[in-house]
């Protein structure tokens, strides 16, 4: 293995809409336990871990996703991490553009090792142990890519053609292939020539810059800017917004992959997946003796060949096979198993209706802690609050509505006024309208629980609180 230091650049833009209703805009399927406890970006930052040379992750991700990119790093220690917001999804290719252009800075050179945020790998030792051949050759000067060694005809992924053994465990790149038939995938499979894409690539900061000018010179143009115009805030970087938004939305696949001379890919047989689909989760899951994957509180009955999973309540199920039922506070998802990838169909009818349950489930991250809507009536809005350790609110001063905080657990400091209440859990306090208050948790070491109500006094069209 090379002694270069290597960069894992992870790219978390995604919002993974085939597993609504659970994976939406704000808090996609990186952020969620899909698999096990775990996030799949904590996954998939800690599978880099053994790696001897590896420095401090880079993450590439949007603004909705930085608070719980930031909570997922601090669970590993990773304060050091630096991440690098974009203003709106351009693909992968200026995304890691970006991470180059950043790294290179300071005139280092390290070896990025570019992959998703969202992916899984059951073999870790196998997966290590090719990342270690992989930056041997690009130390060297090649652009490598990742193979799954397929184990059927699946038309859901793109394909590469391999040639001849550049070193051991090392094969070249003769062709790039779309997501095939199911016939054309037969024939791929039966040739043993082909790879799945698996979308990780590795190679040298300088020399992905240099293939990029090379074969997409607008891209590298625009990130250039970008990067240029970037405001820096405590390891965050944010691209200028207008620069970013010039470059054309392309793969790395497209933009260098399929044109460069020195490509090169990796087999690997780790026990892969990108999770894109329900159906794809119900391969991963732990069956019973009737193929079934059950998580949550459910009950079937007479039910075989299916993926059934609640986020809280009860969830029932009765005489079916092959089905896919996703119950979350806000919406429920009933599909046939095979019939999965079309989840996107619905998400895109939702947006274009301008339905809110795309972007959040009514759960919302803050600086000082979240918060999750349990219900509005006319008049009324009531949230459960979570504050974090020490944490504390903006100062809130509702003219038209009276707030009312109930304590569940923890100790709540509350100032009103200028005056402060201790409130305990068990305990509430009643804040009037047009008075100024603050709430923050008294403790530094546990979290802070508690119902709030606001209820407008009856004056029309009365401001609704914020933050």
């Amino acid at each position: 293995m090379t002694d270069l230091p290597i960069v894992p650049v992870v790219l978390s833009g995604g919002a993974g809409s085939r597993l609504w209703p659970a994976s939406r805009s704000r808090t996609p399927k990186q952020l969620l336990p899909l698999v096990d406890e775990r996030t799949m970006f904590l996954t998939t930052i800690q599978r880099t871990d053994p790696l001897p040379t590896a420095r401090a992750p880079l993450v590439v991700c949007n603004d909705d996703q930085r608070l719980g990119i930031r909570r997922e790093l601090a669970k590993l220690d990773h304060s050091d991490a630096v991440l690098i917001l974009e203003p709106i999804g351009r693909n992968t290719a200026p995304a890691a553009a970006a991470a180059a252009l950043h790294l290179t800075a300071d005139g280092s050179d390290p070896i990025l090792f570019v992959m998703p945020a969202d992916h899984v790998i059951r073999n870790e030792d196998a997966f290590v142990a090719a990342v270690a051949v992989a930056s041997d050759l690009a130390d060297k000067g090649y652009l490598l890519t990742f193979g799954i060694e397929p184990t059927g005809p699946e038309t859901g992924y793109g394909y590469i053609r391999f040639g001849d053994r550049l070193a051991e465990g090392v094969r070249s790149v003769e062709e790039f292939r779309e997501k095939p038939d199911a016939t054309t995938a037969e024939a791929y499979l039966a040739s043993g020539r082909y790879l799945w894409n698996s979308g990780m690539f590795m190679f040298r900061a300088s020399r992905f810059l240099t293939e990029l000018e090379e074969y997409a010179p607008e891209v590298l143009a625009a990130v250039r800017l970008a990067v240029a115009g970037a405001d820096y805030d405590d390891a965050i970087v944010r691209l200028d917004d207008a620069a970013f938004a010039a470059s054309p939305s392309i793969s790395i696949d497209y933009a260098v992959m399929e044109h460069t001379a020195s490509a090169a890919v990796v087999p690997i047989h780790t026990g892969w997946s990108d999770v894109g689909s329900w159906a794809a989760l119900w391969d991963l899951g732990q069956h019973d003796a009737l193929g079934n994957v059950v998580m949550g509180d459910v009950e079937i009955v007479d039910v075989q060949n299916s993926y059934v999973r609640s986020s809280g309540r009860l969830v029932a199920a009765i005489g079916l096979d092959g089905v896919v039922i996703v119950d979350t506070p806000d919406a429920t998802l009933v599909a046939r198993r095979d019939r999965s990838q079309d989840v996107k169909t619905i998400v895109d009818r939702l947006r274009a209706q301008g339905r809110a349950e795309v972007e959040t489930d009514g759960s919302e991250e803050r600086a000082w802690g979240s918060f999750v809507s349990v219900g509005e009536t006319t008049g009324s809005h009531v949230r459960r609050l979570e504050v974090n350790p020490g944490g504390s609110l903006p100062v809130l001063k509702l003219e038209h509505q009276s707030t009312h905080w109930i304590v569940t657990k923890g100790a709540a400091r509350i100032f009103v006024d200028e005056g402060l209440t201790e409130a305990p859990a068990g305990s509430s306090v009643g804040v009037p309208p047009g008075v100024e208050c603050r709430l923050e948790n008294g403790s530094t070491t546990e979290a802070l629980k508690l119902v709030e109500v606001t209820v407008d006094i009856g004056i029309e069209d009365a401001p609704g609180r914020e933050g």
